[in-house]
């Protein structure tokens, strides 16, 4: 067993995460898009916890993860945006739209 003396600082193990009202710059189009996926994945899964496991399951991420997608803090990127995209027809568009390559209507 190992013995601390009295005083001694131990470095805490684990994610250092900022304290509350850290300030964070962000451009514009990463708030845009992070809420933009966040609309769609509540227009398509709604908000439910039960929507939360659906992604889980669709991509493989954490609980934790896709609750930050949910209230738009983060957005998903690579590989976790393609598997939102193969699963939610709303997740697609939306990102077609943010690349300005809107699908043409049939029947045009």
């Amino acid at each position: 067993m190992m013995r601390i003396k009295m005083g001694t600082v131990v470095p805490k193990m684990g994610t250092v995460v900022p304290k509350m009202g850290t300030v964070v710059h962000l451009d514009a189009q990463q708030t845009d898009y992070r809420r933009a996926i966040a609309m769609a994945l509540h227009e398509e899964l709604g908000s439910t916890h039960r929507a939360i496991k659906s992604a889980m399951r669709w991509t493989g991420a954490s609980e934790r993860t896709v609750k930050y997608w949910f209230v738009g803090e983060r957005g998903p990127s690579g590989d976790h945006l393609i598997a939102l995209a193969r699963n939610s027809d709303v997740v697609l568009y939306v990102f077609l739209a943010l690349a300005d390559r809107h699908a043409e209507e049939e029947g045009g």
